[in-house]
């Protein structure tokens, strides 16, 4: 079975380079399973909490890459029991089922196929637990994945993990993270957790500071915060599964980041590590807020490039700004950012958002969980660095007018945005009116403010 999930997948291995990819595939996984102390015939167990798109895409690359070592590591993922497949839904994957030859065939094999037959024809219900068992992730249905070792019962997901990563939205992290906390309290060891959530909420007493994901599930579990780290880089889920060339960072503390950037490496999945966990986690969460912006842009210039590199202009220096408040030393930020902030622009689902809103195809009345695309984590994170940079505490020096004014005066786009979609004071449009105000400052101006004045707030981080 094993040999036709690889034969399934479409790999351009020969069967030599194949083996030679499983030799350094073993060695990696001895490698991990020596440093966390296990003997023989003790699985490493390790759990994705969250199906979405890039959750689901994570534990099928560890499912093709170590999968086949099942007496040593066991990969499973968790989600929600109960959630439908719609009508339309179970209609367009049983097209991509049919388009695909691979799948089709491996559907067949495993006897599976006649209940998507019945789906289409309307005589059956699926769940999205039951799909992904199949390889297919509801918001991603386009994307065929490997068949998933999928567990509903979070309880017997988590209860002996030794590694869990969290491919929840930041805004269901603190949630989950509190429940299994309960099932974790007789634990003896403690469990190493990846999360790969970027968004962030604010808080503001007693003094304002961003909390993370990373922050939170610490919080919730007590688990210590050398044992969280945070993976993150510019990708886009499903191109990462069909084999894009793409890189990520893995942060944290040095004991696990080391290994586990070794131990999640591939030859198209290129993972970096680096110290700085919580600025480049906060990072991951800005480049969303300023990616709905520029499918706004976008939609309402009819994909003009003129428009668009202006709004990139103006956005990306209000995020070295705001960059310059956060970190004492931003510049060691702006490759990751800037390439976050590229493909999210490109393709992110935040990016498709704000072009939703402006053809008038989506509302903000309508939330920001979007059928077949999930969490839209930007629309959060509008709200929280908006509100948190606001604060009269934080005040700096307004360049023109000389006088103190909280750092989301300087940020006309973040303003805007937040007035759009938490406030919903004014319409997708009134996007334009940042990049054609006639007072507005060359953008040059802001990131001269910010590298020119001792900005740097370390409270903002958490940090003394």
């Amino acid at each position: 079975m094993i040999g036709n999930l690889v034969a399934d997948q479409g790999s351009i291995h020969t069967n030599g380079s194949l083996q030679h990819s499983n030799g350094n595939a073993q060695e990696r996984l001895d490698e991990l399973r020596c440093l966390l102390g296990k003997s023989d015939g003790d699985l490493l167990k390790i759990v994705g909490i969250g199906a979405g798109a890039w959750g689901s895409v994570f534990a099928a690359l560890l499912q093709d890459a170590y999968g086949p070592f099942r007496e040593k590591v066991q990969i499973r993922i968790w989600r929600r029991p109960g959630r439908a497949v719609d009508r339309s839904t179970a209609e367009h994957l049983f097209e991509v089922i049919n388009s695909r030859e691979d799948v089709l065939r491996r559907l067949i094999r495993r006897c599976a196929y006649l209940k998507y037959v019945e789906a289409r024809l309307g005589d059956r219900t699926l769940y999205a637990d039951e799909i992904l068992r199949d390889g297919f992730c509801l918001n991603m249905i386009e994307t065929p994945l490997c068949p998933m070792k999928v567990v509903t019962n979070l309880q017997e997901a988590v209860w002996d993990a030794d590694i869990v990563v969290n491919g929840l939205p930041s805004t269901e992290t603190r949630e989950v993270f509190e429940e299994i906390s309960r099932y974790w309290k007789e634990r003896i060891s403690v469990p190493i957790i990846i999360s790969l959530a970027k968004g962030i909420e604010a808080s503001l007493d007693p003094v304002p500071r961003i909390i993370t994901p990373t922050l939170m599930i610490s919080s919730a579990t007590g688990v210590p915060i050398e044992n969280i780290l945070y993976l993150g880089g510019p990708n886009i889920a499903s191109e990462i599964y069909n084999k894009e060339y793409g890189n990520a960072r893995i942060c944290g503390a040095e004991k696990w980041r080391k290994p586990l950037a070794n131990f999640l490496r591939q030859p198209h999945f290129i993972v970096w590590d680096n110290s700085d966990l919580v600025t480049h986690e906060v990072m991951g969460g800005l480049k969303n807020v300023y990616a709905i912006g520029a499918g706004m842009v976008a939609a309402l210039t009819n994909e003009s490039a003129t428009s668009k590199s202006v709004y990139f202009a103006h956005c990306t220096s209000e995020m070295i700004f705001i960059t310059h408040l956060l970190t004492e030393q931003p510049e060691k930020l702006a490759g990751p950012l800037l390439a976050d902030t590229y493909v999210t622009l490109l393709k992110g689902r935040n990016a498709w958002y704000g072009q939703m809103l402006a053809k008038g195809e989506l509302s903000p009345d309508m939330g920001d969980s979007i059928k077949g695309k999930g969490m839209i984590q930007g629309v959060s994170a509008i709200g929280a660095f908006y509100e948190l940079l606001s604060q009269p505490s934080l005040s700096v020096l307004h360049p023109k007018e000389n006088k103190p004014v909280a750092p989301a005066e300087l940020c006309p786009i973040l303003k805007r945005l937040y007035k759009i979609l938490i406030k919903r004071e004014l319409n997708p449009r009134d996007i334009l009116q940042a990049l054609r105000d006639e007072t507005m400052n060359d953008p040059r101006e802001r990131i001269e403010i910010g590298q020119s004045h001792a900005f740097y707030r370390p409270s903002l981080l958490g940090q003394p």
